[in-house]
């Protein structure tokens, strides 16, 4: 109908002026979803995207005042993990489908990676359609078509497409670089961007069962690599013998220090 707000519009239909004066308030979108995904853009405050695990992704340009659906009609599935734009190009913006909070109440399993090379105006499935739930993507800080995809995999059985993924080529082909095992994925990845060469992976050995989730197992534990992924070193010293769910991050301010969060 004419006048009505599409997912692409550039601006909202409401004077965000008006807005200015109300009180916190829920701005939707309902029955959307809870959201494990978000990210701001480089050089940009006003920015954002986030994505929920029924409702795809959500973009604002006025720092969360208004938001518009960007995915609404072009992609499979509405369940999102991960959320990363490029640093050197804040029009490339990569999502991996897929909840990796692992709860009770589960939404559809994700698709694999759509890549978006116009700010999220239009989105390209490019592949791993059966990781199931991604939960992290790092891009290259100088080269947007390098890009890793830490994949959790299948919650609720044996699935080999687990692991950590390395594309070269902005997703038009994909590398298997740190595989553990059918039932461990990874659960979170981080690079040291003042040497991104430097990588770190953390794994989850899990399973969603009818009345459980089994958490932990041989499998979980971190890895380093220091070649951009070509090989991996097992981290060991100072971690608990059983971990369960892990996390990792390095700190920009001083990428000696690095971060990491267990469930023991």
């Amino acid at each position: 109908m004419p006048g009505d707000l599409t997912a692409q519009d550039a601006d909202p239909v409401v004077d965000p002026s008006l807005y200015q004066d109300m009180e916190w308030r829920s701005i939707g979108p309902f029955r959307g979803g809870r959201s494990v995904a978000s990210t701001g853009v480089t050089g940009d405050p006003m920015t954002y995207y986030f994505g929920g695990v029924g409702s795809g992704v959500w973009k604002t340009r006025d720092a969360g005042v208004t938001w518009i659906n960007v995915t609404d009609s072009q992609i499979a599935t509405s369940s999102v993990g991960a959320i990363a734009v490029a640093e050197s190009d804040p029009n490339v913006v990569y999502v991996g489908m897929g909840e990796h909070a692992i709860r009770g109440v589960m939404t559809s399993h994700g698709n694999g990676v759509y890549r978006s090379t116009d700010a999220g105006k239009t989105w390209v499935h490019m592949g791993l359609d059966r990781t199931r739930a991604i939960s992290r993507i790092r891009v290259h800080p100088k080269n947007p078509d390098l890009v890793y995809v830490a994949a959790q995999g299948a919650p609720y059985g044996a699935n080999e497409e687990r692991g950590v993924y390395r594309s070269s080529d902005g997703g038009e082909s994909w590398e298997l670089i740190l595989y553990v095992d059918e039932n461990s994925g990874a659960s979170d990845l981080s690079m040291d961007m003042t040497n991104p060469r430097i990588l770190y992976a953390a794994f989850w050995e899990h399973r969603r069962l009818p009345w459980q989730v089994r958490s932990g197992g041989p499998g979980s534990g971190f890895w380093k690599s220091t070649d951009s992924g070509d090989t991996w070193e097992k981290l060991e010293t100072g971690f608990p013998e059983l971990m369960g769910k892990t996390s990792i991050d390095v700190s920009r301010a001083n990428p000696d220090r690095v971060f990491a969060m267990v469930e023991a």
